[in-house]
């Protein structure tokens, strides 16, 4: 029953917090749309709906989904730290600084060992500026980075501070190296992977990204989009079928 209630449109309307797994290849606004056209289905009137912080279509993982009267609480949960699960590889760049854009080897640069990997992304925790790929949502004189940089215009963008709190080597088998990390919001893993190439003197871009917290809110906890979907038709039958019930009770009383 408890689920019934939780998914009725009455309370999409008054405001829920909603965790998803976003799928590969899937904009943040994809999500969104995703969301809205499941819980305005069949007729009801439509709900407002919005993210407490984007994910790069190229990322996969935890997205905070806020709709009613909850979407004023958006900037809370995108303020939140940021746990992330990031492949690198090296040996390579791109404009992007992930698979977005095309990948020119970095032919002759000398790949570091583990001991060199580690000592490397030592030097990135704690407090520091960090400055965003060109292929970002970040605005440079009103305008998203990435339109211009798609067009090839030149695009110039200031550093943020940032904190990265924890990070962790996984795994290492050249030239894919495998790290966790723990960070402030505004952080840049694309701008980690290309920094920890410049730094190991080969070149490196994000190959995997997948977002494992954000905030309170965690991969175990979220749903999939077929899994929320059923969730919402599931307790929509359920409240007809108790609405029918109902129903029927009260003519059978007046009989």
């Amino acid at each position: 029953m408890y689920l019934y209630r939780m998914l009725t449109d009455a309370y999409f309307r008054e405001g829920a917090i909603l965790v998803f797994n976003k799928p590969l290849k899937m904009s943040s606004f994809g999500l969104v749309r995703f969301v809205r056209g499941v819980i305005t289905d069949r007729g009801n009137p439509r709900i407002k709906v919005g993210h407490a912080g984007t994910l790069d279509p190229l990322a996969e993982g935890v997205m905070v989904i806020c709709t009613g009267k909850a979407t004023r609480q958006s900037s809370e949960h995108s303020g939140a730290e940021k746990e992330y699960i990031a492949e690198i590889t090296l040996g390579g760049i791109t404009a992007s600084y992930d698979l977005e854009t095309e990948v020119i080897p970095q032919v002759g640069a000398p790949m570091p060992n583990q001991a060199e990997i580690q000592s490397t992304l030592e030097t990135f925790k704690g407090e520091q500026w960090q400055t965003p790929p060109i292929f970002s949502a970040k605005k440079m004189d009103g305008r998203r980075a990435y339109k211009s940089a798609r067009k090839g215009q030149e695009v110039r963008l200031l550093p943020n501070a940032i904190e990265i709190k924890e990070l962790e080597l996984l795994a290492f088998e050249a030239p894919a190296v495998r790290i966790r990390v723990l960070c402030s919001k505004g952080t840049y893993i694309r701008s980690l992977a290309h920094d920890l190439g410049q730094k190991c003197g080969c070149g490196a871009y994000l190959s995997g990204l997948q977002r494992t917290r954000s905030g309170a809110f965690t991969l175990q906890e979220a749903y999939t989009m077929d899994g929320f979907r059923a969730a919402v038709q599931s307790a929509r039958q359920a409240m007809l079928q108790m609405q029918d019930f109902s129903s029927a009770n009260a003519v059978g009383n007046e009989n």
